[in-house]
């Protein structure tokens, strides 16, 4: 199972969010390619990359941080936020990063989403994000009657690369994941699952990691805390 770290980019600045809320943002940092490279000096394989303010925008606002993290890190990188468009899709990966994920079109034009998939196979992924199984869009600000496995179940022809499911309920409250939901939605789906949302110790990741069907595990407020060692979590998970 791969660990992904977390960059929450708002105003240019690392934040983590409060089950989604943008008033309850904590800063963790302003230099958020330094803490990507700390990161990749722990060791990690991935890093995971949200453009908060693009989420709610509609269109990339943290642009500029994002770009020093790519020029900084040798290690691929994930974005979702505010990707919504196939040429904001093609601009963010010929600015180099490994893989974009989409949220809010999963849901409003899951054409685009599959047109992707197959114009660049391997680097796009889904993000669905869920309050009590129900997807939520636009930076979890409008929830949809839509329900967590028949969206994912929707792009198995697709061609995705990942599903990146979040449980708005948990993040951010470091009071552990939704391992059962996240096990659920992996064994019913064949494309691969990662757990976002509420990693907050070492034994979550060993929970996610011991279901057996669970393909990564995203974690940011708990490793900016210090109660999750990065580079011991890796050691552990490898």
């Amino acid at each position: 199972m791969i660990l992904y770290p977390a960059i929450d980019l708002k105003d240019g600045q690392c934040v983590r969010l409060l089950r989604g809320e943008m008033e309850a943002a904590t800063v963790f940092g302003d230099d958020p390619a330094a803490q990507a490279a700390k990161f990749v000096d722990a060791g990690c394989e991935w890093v995971h990359l949200v453009d908060l303010n693009g989420a709610f925008a509609g269109q990339p606002v943290n642009a500029a941080a994002v770009e020093a993290i790519l020029s900084a890190v040798d290690v691929p990188c994930q974005l979702g936020g505010g990707i919504r468009d196939m040429a904001t899709i093609e601009m963010w990966l010929n600015k180099g990063l490994a893989r974009v994920i989409l949220g809010t079109v999963a849901v409003e034009n899951p054409d685009l989403v599959r047109e992707a998939a197959r114009a660049f196979p391997g680097r796009v992924a889904v993000g669905i994000d869920a309050r009590k199984g129900r997807v939520a869009t636009k930076g979890w600000a409008e929830e949809t009657d839509v329900m967590v496995t028949d969206l994912a179940g929707s792009f198995e022809d697709a061609g995705v690369a990942a599903i990146i499911y979040t449980d708005i309920d948990r993040d951010g409250a470091m009071g552990g994941p939704n391992i059962e939901a996240t096990e659920a939605l992996a064994r019913a789906v064949s494309i691969p699952v990662i757990a976002s949302g509420g990693v907050s110790r070492m034994s979550d990741l060993t929970a996610l990691r011991d279901t057996g069907v669970i393909a990564g595990a995203i974690s940011g407020r708990a490793l900016y805390d210090g109660a999750i060692d990065l580079a011991e979590a890796l050691a552990v998970l490898r």
